[in-house]
């Protein structure tokens, strides 16, 4: 062996060192791992439902458009599969979305309902399933931040000098897409009485 392939495999052991190949996947499977931890609280909030729609439903049960448009916007969630090879791709995330806002609104509205029945909201089984779903709700939203936090190292993991080299000859991986605010989130809601 001859000094330049020596110096050559040394030079050569060294950028690979540096190359953030194993960086990158490592990213790669934080988003993935995040992303898993979203769809758990999702799955979480689909699972609460038909215990809550049954308890309002024994108390309401003339508010049947409520307790439909509940049942049709799960349905529509169960639907709507977004996979981790997906998540790089803008219109299917929004999709996804959607229905999870689909979903919210008509909880949303179901909440309205028990306000206008004062033994329901006085129930301590629809006290317990409303307390699970305000926190399953505040799980969600921690849950897109953490993925939103791996989305962000992850993508700029896979920009950065020299793992974007890394990045462009060996692994030839999409940035994946952040959740975003649900359109008119700027706008304050009305409360009107």
């Amino acid at each position: 062996m001859n000094i330049r392939t020596l110096l050559f495999l040394l030079i050569s052991i060294f950028l690979l060192s540096g190359c953030g190949y194993n960086k990158i996947q490592k990213n790669e499977e934080a988003v993935f791992s995040a992303w898993g931890d979203v769809e758990a609280t999702y799955q979480r909030r689909a699972d609460l439902i038909p215990n809550l729609v049954e308890t309002v439903k024994a108390y309401a049960a003339h508010e049947k458009e409520t307790l439909t448009e509940i049942t049709n916007a799960r349905a529509k969630v169960g639907q709507v599969q977004l996979s981790t090879d997906k998540l790089g791709d803008p219109a299917m995330l929004q999709k996804f979305q959607q229905a999870q806002g689909e979903l919210s609104g008509a909880l949303s509205r179901l909440l309205v309902v028990a306000e206008r029945y004062p033994d329901l909201k006085a129930s301590q089984n629809f006290r317990d399933l409303q307390h699970q779903l305000e926190g399953t709700e505040n799980r969600i939203n921690v849950a897109r931040q953490r993925y939103n936090k791996a989305v962000e190292i992850f993508n700029g993991s896979i920009r950065s000098f020299p793992n974007n080299l890394t990045n462009n000859f060996l692994l030839n991986l999409e940035r994946k897409e952040p959740f975003k605010a649900d359109a008119g989130a700027a706008t304050a809601p009305k409360v009107t009485f």
